[in-house]
């Protein structure tokens, strides 16, 4: 579904933000790319987007290559981000009506899929309030349906709960389960860990933009002996000051 191949972004003549990056992810899964701020994740993303043209490598959906074809890319992807506003003025009805004829949609069509979108992500009670007047919470659930309007095969989550209370990030947790049964290709972007073990199925340790370990949590833990994600990326700094120290070889990329 989702692959990057040997995917790279260099600023200037040295400064790599993401280097040689190589993933996939499939139906129905969702992939955590993890790493502490500056790792290059939104990089990355902006990169399958379409949105960053890479040194070198490719981003690809379904054989769709960003690099010829950014459009129809851009149309085959839902983006939540925690810096995503909502339209103030309108209702959410008027602003999920508004992106599905967007991306196409005749009214009638747009009508259809703001009804459906309002049911899933239960909607129903605020509608047609004014979006400047929603509590965090249901803010969020207009964002994330607006993500879902032209029921794009891959979602792309850019830190979803960050500036969210409890309350806020289980709306997160419940919409990430609702997009595994659906059978999206999720990629899920943080830095908070323990928060990716509860809904993540795989995992890319991302440090310094490359990829540093991969594989499900029970992998990780075989492959270094540490009982969490917290203590796995610990042990990922504990080595990388080693290298920094000693000249030698540090972890190497899967």
């Amino acid at each position: 579904m989702i692959e990057l191949s040997q995917l790279t972004k260099v600023y200037g003549e040295d400064i790599v933000a993401v280097d040689q990056l190589s993933l996939t992810v499939g139906q129905g899964e969702v992939y955590g790319l993890l790493g502490p701020n500056g790792a290059g994740k939104t990089t990355t993303l902006r990169m399958i987007l379409g949105l960053l043209k890479p040194t070198s490598g490719e981003a690809s959906i379904l054989g769709c290559r960003a690099s010829s074809d950014p459009l129809r890319m851009k149309q085959m992807i839902g983006l939540v981000s925690a810096s995503a506003g909502l339209y103030q003025w309108l209702t959410p009805r008027e602003l999920l009506r508004y992106f599905a004829i967007g991306f196409g949609m005749d009214e009638e069509q747009a009508r259809q899929r703001t009804r459906e979108l309002s049911e899933v992500m239960e909607l129903d009670r605020f509608m047609d309030r004014r979006c400047g007047t929603l509590s965090t919470g249901q803010a969020q659930r207009v964002n994330l349906a607006r993500a879902l309007v032209h029921d794009p095969p891959v979602v792309l989550l850019d830190e979803p709960t960050r500036g969210l209370d409890v309350v806020g990030a289980k709306i997160v947790f419940d919409y990430v389960q609702f997009l595994r049964q659906s059978n999206k290709a999720i990629i899920v972007c943080t830095h908070q860990l323990e928060e990716a073990e509860r809904f993540c199925d795989r995992f890319g340790l991302l440090y310094h933009g490359r990829l540093r370990y991969e594989g499900t949590l029970a992998e990780l833990r075989a492959m270094t002996g540490q009982p969490s994600l917290v203590e796995i990326f610990l042990e990922l700094l504990r080595n990388d000051s080693a290298h920094v120290d000693s000249g030698k070889a540090s972890l190497s990329t899967p």
